[in-house]
């Protein structure tokens, strides 16, 4: 049978994200199928992966809160190459992002882009049961679980494909029965097959995320305890079973035997980053709609010793009494913090941001510009100081650490964006749009990087032979790579 074109497999992929069913980007995962004879990567080649995974994340984009702040993207994409460093994807390029959704729940998606939610994070212990998950999620990746289902849709028209492909998702995100269902017209008992290699995936990252966790040095234990924990929180409480385990089936027996393969493991102590205790209280403060109860929460948890790690709740306790607009207790509890760890990035931009809320943006600036020279290499540091460099209009040093912070991320559309700020407060609307368009093709977002590139050309000075050479070039490439992919 003919290839299925590439652009009903997106649509295929793509079709988790506008079922009602649950979550609506969450099920990407588990949307898999069985090899059926044909290698994964000889249907989808690398560039197809990569166009997929564009087209996914600009999917997750327009309907998921996807987090920006420079200190959790960077917390979770550090933590994610950790483990990628001990896995079989080993020098590919992964995208690890945290969607600020109170869901439980992760996935993995074509590319290497793996999403957290934020529920997820507050619903772990330690930084091993949130390791274990993202383990799990890069070893369906590796494993490639998801090209299989490419694989077998391969073998269906797309009409058989479209409605298979969702009776797994809606079996995966509710029941077996609900997906065979909705199958109508489709054999029942392939569907169920397809199911019961769904839960044989599961299985399978189980067992190359445990290994991943054992050789990055962080508790193997922690992915059956963590599920555990889960599982039986969700028989306690009416508040429904968490969407990990609806997209993830967690069984008796599935526990057991992650549990026994930890086992063969020998027994030692983990300890925790602070990082990952700092970070999750920055999400507890963000999951409060009242900023005085969260106040109310850290205090009480202060007085009464309630909490896994005592700075970290000092650090969300400061965090709290800012969001209340409380800027001198605010203060008096972070300087505590930041006499104790001067380097810590999270205690230096929340003693700035304090400082700037009770106008004395010099001080701010000034604290900036110390800990960028200390740590040039802290992206969430160098973020902060371009932008307050660009705020206080000292254009060309915004510039000058933008440029030299793209040299560690070449691929970040917020420096681009940032970039194309202080060019357009500069009166050059040229490089302005240039760098706008720079930002879309980080995001692999090609046709705005082509609207805003013939911007830049008509706002370019004619005279300018090199500005418009080089727009001109770049405007070809992308209207060739735009071109060839259609």
């Amino acid at each position: 049978m003919a290839r299925t074109p590439l652009n009903i497999r997106i649509t295929l992929l793509l079709l988790a994200l506008i079922l009602p069913t649950a979550s609506a980007v969450t099920e990407e995962e588990s949307i898999k199928l069985p090899e059926l004879g044909s290698p994964s990567d000889q249907y989808l080649t690398p560039a197809d992966e990569i166009r997929l995974g564009r087209e996914f994340m600009q999917s997750v984009r327009k309907t998921s809160p996807v987090m920006d702040d420079p200190l959790i993207a960077e917390y979770i994409q550090t933590l994610g190459e950790k483990l990628l460093k001990q896995s079989e994807a080993i020098g590919q390029e992964f995208n690890f992002f945290v969607i600020e959704r109170p869901e439980v729940n992760a996935f993995a998606g074509p590319g290497g882009h793996i999403g957290i939610y934020s529920g997820l994070i507050l619903a772990t212990q330690s930084e091993s049961e949130l390791a274990s998950v993202i383990a799990h999620e890069i070893a369906h990746v590796t494993q490639k679980h998801l090209l299989r289902a490419f694989d077998a849709a391969n073998q269906m028209s797309g009409k058989t494909a479209a409605l298979l492909l969702a009776s797994i998702l809606v079996g995966a995100a509710t029941s077996p029965d609900a997906g065979i269902a909705l199958a109508t017209g489709v054999q029942a008992s392939a569907v169920q097959e397809q199911i019961n290699f769904t839960r044989s995936n599961e299985e399978e990252a189980d067992t190359v995320g445990i290994k991943i966790l054992a050789k990055s040095n962080f508790d193997p234990r922690a992915m059956p305890v963590f599920f555990e924990r889960l599982t039986h929180a969700s028989r306690l409480y009416d508040s429904g079973i968490p969407e990990i385990l609806r997209t993830h089936p967690v069984t008796t027996n599935r526990i057991a035997d992650a549990l026994g393969r930890a086992e063969t493991y020998p027994y030692k102590q983990y300890p925790g980053d602070l990082t990952y205790f700092l970070t999750r209280e920055t999400l507890r403060v963000r999951s409060f709609k009242d900023t005085k109860a969260a106040v109310k929460h850290f205090a009480t948890g202060l007085e009464e010793g309630r909490h896994l790690n005592q700075e970290a709740h000092r650090y969300g306790y400061a965090l709290a009494l800012k969001a209340d607009h409380q800027y001198d207790k605010a203060e008096k509890a972070i300087e505590k913090l930041i006499n104790k760890a001067p380097q810590q990035p999270e205690y230096v931009l929340l003693s700035a941001e304090i400082a700037k809320h009770q106008d004395e943006t010099e001080k701010a600036l000034k604290m900036l510009e110390t800990y960028y020279q200390l740590m040039p290499e802290s992206y969430p540091i160098s973020i902060a100081y371009i932008e307050d460099l660009t705020d206080n209009k000292r254009l060309a040093e915004a510039k000058s650490v933008a440029q030299q912070t793209l040299t560690l991320h070449d691929r970040d559309p917020r420096l681009y964006r940032l970039l194309s700020k202080i060019e357009q407060k500069a009166g050059r609307k040229a490089e302005s749009h240039r760098m706008l368009a720079e930002s879309y093709v980080a995001r692999g977002e090609y046709h705005p990087a082509i609207r805003q590139l013939e911007i830049a050309l008509k706002e370019a000075e004619q005279s300018d032979f090199y500005q418009t050479s080089r727009i001109e070039s770049r405007l070809q490439k992308l209207r060739d790579l735009v071109k060839k992919e259609q």
